[in-house]
């Protein structure tokens, strides 16, 4: 059987992730208060728009493709993830809705291993 890997934030890094935050913020900040009178182009808002969904994407990746095996190690893992990733995004690009796509991926992978075919 194999695990998904959650290797949790140590203490002696939040140091540097918040001198990090305090490092970048300003820069990341300026361009949404900063009050114009243009608005941004159409391409540039509807690239910005699609950021968040992208790096939740492949923060996920992670998830669907690595496992640990029983001695700890990372390894390539395929499994029915994978047609519940596809599900979701057939669901998307089908009906438009992050939602239901999300809902049918849960429910698949939920009917697995609730008939013992999926860990």
């Amino acid at each position: 059987m194999t695990r998904v890997l959650a290797d949790p934030m140590t203490a002696d890094l939040l140091p540097l992730a918040i001198l990090m935050g305090l490092a970048t913020y300003p820069l990341r900040a300026i361009p949404f208060l900063w009050h114009g009178t243009r608005r941004m182009p159409a391409p540039a808002r509807q690239y910005l728009r699609l950021v968040a969904p992208s790096v939740l994407a492949s923060l996920a990746a992670v998830s669907v493709m690595i496992a640990a095996d029983p001695g700890g190690r990372s390894t390539f893992h395929v499994g029915f993830e994978w047609l519940a990733v596809g599900l979701c995004i057939a669901a998307v690009a089908l009906r438009g809705s992050l939602l239901l796509g999300l809902l049918i991926a849960a429910g698949f992978i939920s009917a697995m291993r609730g008939m013992g075919m999926a860990p």
